[in-house]
């Protein structure tokens, strides 16, 4: 079973500074058939203007994700983390039992495009941890761990029974990813046009999958795929 989640059906809002589009209910946006995916919380896709960005907040017993897409991401946190990421580059910040971060446009003339992602730990309560990874360079039409729960071939080793991969295409790559018995999958197009078992998805849909035991994707460009294999 396969079911879309359509671009334009997520919510949205303009801030002015943030313009954000809300797979899953978040803040003031609120679908009673949306509220998550198993432990998939949050997908936002975020868009911040130069020199504007999250001043320091906190959030506790969540496991967070932020993938860049274009433009530099600045983080600052009060475990003594800092630094900036870029197109292709991911961060990771487990909250734990607590932790205060920013998040700024690292450029005073350009915008910031990215994913914000979070996924509720298995365990509540642990240490906070910020790491990040580079897949700036990851070639094209191949699957690329991400995170996982066990920090397999260098991944990010996050707090939850989750896999996830990205997919990039340059055009005309078919990738397969086989799920094992009782996993679901959330597919959430970043770039792109791409077909997953035969249908069509564009930049900002997602899918939730269930049943299947294979994801066959495609694409005739370039594109990049966020996929979710979780229990």
């Amino acid at each position: 079973m396969i079911y879309i989640r359509k671009a334009h059906e997520r919510g949205h809002e303009n801030h002015g500074w943030l313009d954000t589009h809300h797979t899953f209910s978040f803040a003031q946006y609120h679908d009673p058939q949306f509220i998550g995916f198993r432990s998939l919380r949050v997908i936002n896709e975020d868009k911040v203007i130069p020199n504007e960005g999250f001043e320091m907040h906190r959030h506790e017993n969540m496991e967070i994700i932020s993938f860049v897409l274009s433009g530099s991401l600045k983080h600052k946190d009060n475990q003594g983390h800092s630094g900036v990421i870029k197109r292709g580059q991911f961060q990771y910040m487990s909250a734990g039992t607590g932790i205060y971060h920013s998040e700024h446009n690292a450029s005073d003339k350009d915008p910031v495009h990215f994913l914000q992602i979070w996924i509720q730990p298995s365990a509540k309560d642990t240490q906070p941890e910020y790491k990040d990874l580079s897949l700036a360079e990851a070639v094209p039409g191949k699957m690329h761990l991400v995170a996982s729960n066990d920090g397999r071939n260098h991944s990010i080793q996050v707090k939850q029974d989750v896999d996830l991969w990205l997919a990039k295409f340059a055009g005309g790559e078919t990738l397969k990813l086989p799920l094992k018995p009782g996993r679901s999958a959330w597919i959430q197009v970043a770039e792109g046009t791409i077909t997953l078992n035969g249908q069509k998805l564009k930049h900002g849909d997602g899918a939730a999958i269930a049943e299947e035991t294979e994801l066959l994707l495609y694409s005739d460009g370039t594109a990049q795929v966020l996929i979710f294999d979780l229990v």
